[in-house]
C-alpha cells in the first residue's frame, strides 16, 4: 500500500511539474511583444521617450537611440530622429492652447520655437545594434505635431518661423 501511494505522488509530482513548465513557457509566448510596442506605455509616453529631452547633444544620438530603444517595428534603424530640447511640460502646452491647429492635416503648430537636435542615419539599410547617426542642433525652429487628449502623440516635422503659416509674428 505505502509502494503504491509513494507511486501515486511521484506520478502526480511529474505531472504537476509538467503542467507548471507548460503554463510558464506558454505565457512567455503570450506575451511575446516586439521591442517597438510597449504595452505599459501611453501614446504620450512614447512620444516623450523617442521626442524629449532637454539635455540632449548632438554627440548623443547614438547613445540615447539605443538606450531608448527608437527603431522601427522590424528593428531597422529610423532615417531621422528629433529630439526636442525642452522639458515636457512645454512641449505639452502646444497642444493645451499653445499652438495653432491645422484642420486640413490634422497637426498642430507650436507657437513658440524650440531648439532641436536631428540625429539623421549615416548608412542606409543599418538594422539594430548598427545604427550610427549624425547629430546637428537647430535653433528656432517651430515644432509641428499630432495632439491626442491634449497631449502631443507624433512628431511630424519641424519649420522655421519663415516656412509657417501658424507662427506668431
Amino acid at each position: 500500500m505505502c509502494f503504491l501511494l509513494q507511486e501515486t505522488m511521484k506520478t502526480l509530482f511529474v505531472c504537476m511539474m509538467l503542467v507548471l513548465l507548460f503554463a510558464s513557457g506558454f505565457s512567455k509566448v503570450n506575451n511575446f511583444q516586439p521591442s517597438e510596442h510597449r504595452p505599459e506605455e501611453t501614446p504620450y509616453e512614447k512620444f516623450r521617450r523617442q521626442h524629449v529631452d532637454a539635455k540632449m547633444t548632438e554627440k548623443l544620438c547614438n547613445t540615447e537611440i539605443s538606450n531608448r530603444n527608437i527603431y522601427k517595428i522590424d528593428n531597422s534603424c529610423k532615417e531621422t530622429n528629433t529630439f526636442i530640447l525642452s522639458i515636457p511640460a512645454k512641449v505639452k502646452s502646444i497642444c493645451r492652447g499653445d499652438g495653432r491647429y491645422d484642420e486640413n492635416s490634422g497637426m498642430t503648430y507650436s507657437t513658440a520655437t524650440f531648439r532641436i537636435i536631428k540625429c539623421k542615419l549615416k548608412h542606409q539599410g543599418a538594422r539594430k545594434p548598427s545604427c550610427q547617426y549624425e547629430g546637428r542642433l537647430l535653433t528656432n525652429r517651430i515644432i509641428v505635431v499630432k495632439c491626442e487628449g491634449k497631449l502631443p502623440v507624433h512628431f511630424d516635422r519641424d519649420l522655421l518661423p519663415s516656412e509657417s503659416n501658424y507662427a506668431s509674428e
